[in-house]
């Protein structure tokens, strides 16, 4: 079609329109089947939960495109899952589902047949059925072991024919089943992290700060009694902008950094008289070294502060790090 026949016709306007009614439509949709889900879901949840093979997601069309999407969600937060064609199933793959899986088949109206021609050969060999439909009263929701009603009361197209808010509330569907199957699992950030080993996520989830903390001699410290003027000297080599005080026994006692050097000035301090623990900031805060180091960002963030000192069970300084050693290892 030539775009041009049809330039006349766009308005902005009505753009902007429909743009706000299509989101309307789809909010109402997804906030429809909160006063839906019943027992069937949690029996859904208990019965994937209990599955001792896969949970294998299938469908025809768009649903189809959303049960490849479930399937992905479900494997990445720890129900192994994966997609099956329908129409492939009938010509093979069926024998990709065996009787210990659990078969999640998406269709909106329930009369998809490439799923119903399947049902019977999977019944024989007992695999369970839990299908999502539009349709209650429906073939495959009758059939099925458990049924969840995605059914929404109009699509957002405006002819009320494509499939829009069907689609958005199956998938919203979908991913209320994987949040709760990840939290019955007791699916954790570094469960998370071992499904995503490549790249942001993976490092973000997968670093911890003894991984990027700088440790042994590039750690500046120095004694309560080292003279100020000592103490900026160590700060100035270490560069992490920070020294730490410790006692003899390696505990830290505080903090100098180079915003407290800043205020020193601002406050017309004699830098050249005194020592260190007359300045430096005492009971300073610490992080451990198997936090994650997405942990030690927030807590910079939060407190407003660029660095931080790692220590043991005993307070003991082990090492440091700053907002650019963050950055070096990609965790921001």
């Amino acid at each position: 079609m030539n775009p041009s026949l049809n330039a006349h016709r766009f308005s902005p306007e009505r753009a902007l329109e429909l743009g706000r009614q299509t989101l309307n439509i789809e909010a109402a949709a997804v906030e429809a089947l909160q006063g839906r889900l019943d027992g069937d879901f949690s029996r859904a949840v208990e019965l994937i939960l209990n599955c001792h093979g896969r949970l294998i997601v299938s469908g025809m069309g768009k649903s189809g495109h959303i049960a490849r999407k479930i399937a992905a969600t479900m494997a990445s937060t720890g129900t192994p899952a994966y997609f099956v064609h329908p129409a492939e199933a009938s010509h093979g793959d069926l024998g990709m589902i065996t009787r210990d899986d659990v078969l999640l088949a998406l269709s909106n109206s329930g009369e998809s047949g490439e799923l119903l021609s399947i049902l019977p050969a999977l019944k024989r060999q007992g695999a369970r059925i839990i299908a999502m439909t539009g349709v209650p009263t429906s073939t495959l929701a009758r059939e099925a072991d458990i049924h969840l009603d995605a059914g929404v009361a109009q699509e957002a197209c405006p002819h009320n024919l494509a499939p829009t808010a069907s689609t958005t509330a199956a998938l919203a569907l979908g991913d209320a089943l994987a949040v709760a199957l990840l939290d019955a699992r007791g699916f954790g950030p570094e469960d998370f992290a071992r499904s995503h080993p490549g790249g942001s996520l993976g490092r973000r989830l997968l670093t911890h700060v003894r991984d990027v903390m700088r440790a042994d001699d590039r750690v500046p410290a120095v004694a309560p009694t080292a003279s100020i003027t000592d103490a900026i000297i160590a700060m100035s080599r270490g560069g992490l902008g920070l020294v730490a005080i410790t006692d003899p026994a390696n505990t830290v006692l505080g903090i100098f950094t180079d915003g407290d050097l800043r205020r020193a000035f601002e406050k017309r301090i004699d830098l050249q008289q005194g020592d260190i623990a007359t300045v430096m900031h005492p009971n300073p805060r610490t992080i451990g070294p198997d936090r994650l180091a997405v942990e030690a960002v927030e807590m910079m963030e939060r407190l407003r502060i660029n660095a931080l000192l790692v220590v043991d069970a005993d307070n003991h300084l082990i090492g440091a790090l700053n907002m650019h050693d963050l950055f070096t290892a990609k965790v921001i």
